[in-house]
């Protein structure tokens, strides 16, 4: 009885469904993302769409770091700002990406973050990843191919090429982020608003040289537009972050992974039935394989322990580091908890 219990409640006798709920919620977030980003991005107005959704997020985010940001030091901000900008590129690549793919082959594409991260840790640190790791990529590669391939999705495309890319960089951007010594204990709220002004200097620098100016596209959005572009940032971006800052703090890093890597199948759904995207046998066949295959591998490298999932985070190394809209921070065991965060 003890032990059941132990499983379904929180001290306080707080059900474990009650926290588990709002992570899904990222998770559907996340997912929807892609095909908001769809709908708003042109390949005119991605710099500028990004510079916009920053501009909003920043400052809130601002506020709530609070005197967070004074206390980090200069190694620290130098840090933080070398991950904005790679951060920068992985946002880059990945609305780049949706603008020239479909919705549902974007969001199941960069979820090969979750194969990629563990595969790199793996080289890192010299250690054979298990075989049933080995065999969830093959299985998740092999659908990407079907789904990149499949009669219904988008043939091979510029924008799978460039989700596949956003992946890689993600996946960088992670393994970066973990391997920083100097962030272990960085608050978390002071190391996004740093990552974030990074971004927001790199989109900045790289506007004079799109074909939009922001100033035009944000005179040129309609009010459901403006909708969907403060849904991206505070929505896809803020309450994401805060969710997984709370989450993290009554359950584990890693149960709130596991939760938030439910994201492409998200994806899969919103963009099918939001988005029209129609998959045929083999494109369907594809997308069934990524999302086993990603199951799987997050599965294979999930701690071994009896309570799992069960133990509040400690706290200090446990807390996420930054949200990776992204999301991604994506996220685990040095990362936020979560390896991707949706186009964010």
């Amino acid at each position: 009885m003890t032990a059941l219990t132990s499983r379904t409640a929180r001290p306080g006798n707080r059900p474990l469904w009650l926290i588990d709920v709002p992570v899904v919620l990222v998770a559907v977030v996340w997912g929807s993302s892609y095909l908001a980003a769809k709908e708003l991005a042109t390949t005119a107005t991605v710099i500028a769409l990004l510079l916009l959704r920053f501009l909003v997020a920043t400052p809130v985010m601002a506020l709530v770091a609070g005197r967070g940001l004074t206390r980090l030091s200069v190694r620290e901000t130098g840090a933080g700002l070398v991950l904005g900008t790679l951060l920068s590129g992985v946002l880059v690549l990945e609305t780049f990406g949706v603008v020239h793919t479909s919705a549902t082959n974007a969001g199941l594409i960069i979820s090969l973050t979750m194969i990629f991260t563990p595969l790199a840790e793996a080289v890192a640190t010299r250690t054979r990843p298990t075989g049933a790791f080995l065999g969830a990529a093959a299985l998740s590669v092999a659908g990407v191919a079907l789904l990149t391939q499949g009669s219904g999705f988008t043939a091979p495309s510029s924008g799978d090429l460039l989700m596949l890319l956003a992946a890689v960089a993600r996946t960088v951007h992670v393994m970066a982020m973990s391997r920083m010594k100097s962030l272990r204990t960085t608050d978390s709220g002071a190391l996004t608003v740093v990552q974030f002004t990074g971004a927001i200097a790199v989109f900045a620098l790289a506007s004079p040289f799109a074909a939009v100016s922001p100033l035009d596209v944000a005179a040129a959005y309609s009010a459901q537009q403006w909708t969907a572009l403060l849904y991206l940032a505070l929505m896809c971006t803020l309450f994401a972050f805060f969710v997984q800052m709370w989450a993290v703090r009554r359950t584990s890093p890693s149960r709130v992974s596991l939760l938030l890597g439910t994201e492409p199948l998200w994806a899969a759904v919103i963009g099918v039935a939001a988005g029209g995207d129609r998959p045929g046998l083999l494109g369907a066949a594809g997308a069934v394989l990524v999302l086993i295959g990603t199951t799987w591998g997050r599965q294979a490298t999930a701690p071994r322990t009896a309570t799992e999932g069960d133990q509040p985070a400690a706290s200090g190394e446990d807390e996420p580091n930054a949200a990776t809209e992204d999301g991604s921070t994506a996220a685990d065991g040095g990362p936020a908890p979560a390896q991707q965060a949706g186009v964010a």
